[in-house]
């Protein structure tokens, strides 16, 4: 699927081949869609063809990007840690 939007200053149509860019997104919808890749990654990564999970891995990749740099100091729970970073 090709995605043609207007760029950030909405003057320049910029054009992915899925979704909006990462820096696009507001917060809601960046954690929807990542929410989104989340809840279909065993699916793509058993049964999706090559260029669907190729697909797939490099979307995630850019929305995980996009949410660290947004949110470095990020909280981190305790009780999640296994060892000492």
């Amino acid at each position: 699927m090709t995605d043609a939007r207007l760029g950030p200053g909405d003057d320049e149509l910029v054009v992915f081949e899925t979704g909006i860019a990462p820096a696009g997104l507001a917060d809601d919808d960046l954690l929807r869609e990542l929410a989104s890749l989340h809840r279909t990654r065993l699916d793509a990564l058993r049964h999706a063809p090559e260029a669907a999970l190729a697909t797939h891995l490099r979307r995630t990749a850019e929305l995980e990007t996009e949410y660290l740099a947004r949110h470095p100091g990020r909280e981190i729970d305790p009780s999640r840690l296994t060892q000492d970073f």
